[in-house]
């Protein structure tokens, strides 16, 4: 059993991750934390304040003690709003505090964005224009090349959580160009686990989501692959053996 701890920021979409679980079909647990959000608002000083460390540190000790053996901080928008160095620094925070390997959504984005060979993506945010800005910066920062970029304007994660697949899949469409290779939509606070293969079929390329990629993070954290079509082209891959 490899189990993975998540901190995940109020409650908008968690539920995303027990459907992760259950799509894995192996022998994978999905510890989540909720962790204080402070004030709902996509914006730059409320978004920073939401991924303090002391906010972070409150959740760690239950995933320790549910046994996690990595920890991945499930909101994008708290990590990227740091910038490549301060998001760093954050994730290495979170590794002392927790005592486990340590990632963080946005960083998740990254490693997933080369995992599958995409050089080049669109981005579909939730986000105001600012905060959409500063998500392409860091992939940018990250040697991901963002061939357009979408901001929807919405301010918390409590509307975004109230978005459904038709809404989802109008952000994906929007957002997608013919010279990207991928398609991203970096809110955790968005459902997208029960939409992927829909998404990936419309738009005929890989999509990664916020908790899709967060998932595949802590499950990269801990050396396991798991094939997974259900979860989309991120998780076609063969699994490691296990011996």
């Amino acid at each position: 059993m490899t189990a993975l701890g998540f901190l995940y920021p109020g409650h908008s979409a968690e539920d995303d991750y027990p459907r992760i679980e259950q799509l894995l079909g192996s022998d994978i647990r999905v510890d989540l934390v909720h962790t204080d959000i402070g004030e709902d608002a996509h914006r730059v000083d409320a978004l920073r304040e939401m991924g303090a460390p002391e906010r972070l540190a409150a959740g760690v000790e239950q995933l320790r003690l549910a046994g996690a053996e990595a920890v991945v901080w499930a909101c994008t928008s708290g990590g990227f709003v740091h910038g490549w160095q301060g998001a760093h620094e954050q994730v290495r925070a979170l590794a002392r505090a927790a005592g486990m390997p340590a990632s963080s959504t946005s960083f998740g984005f990254v490693h997933a964005a080369k995992e599958i060979g995409a050089a080049r993506v669109a981005v579909g945010a939730t986000y105001p224009d600012d905060i959409a800005g500063l998500f392409a910066e860091f992939l940018r920062e990250g040697g991901v090349e963002v061939t357009a970029l979408r901001g929807s304007g919405v301010v918390t994660a409590a509307e975004v959580g109230t978005w459904g697949e038709a809404q989802v899949l109008a952000l994906a469409r929007d957002a997608d160009t013919p010279d990207a290779d991928a398609v991203l939509l970096p809110d955790t606070a968005l459902h997208t686990a029960a939409h992927l293969p829909a998404l990936e079929e419309a738009l005929g390329k890989p999509v990664l989501t916020a908790n899709q990629v967060t998932v595949w993070e802590a499950l990269r954290l801990t050396d396991r692959r798991v094939n997974a079509p259900s979860l989309g082209a991120l998780f076609v891959r063969e699994p490691i053996v296990q011996m």
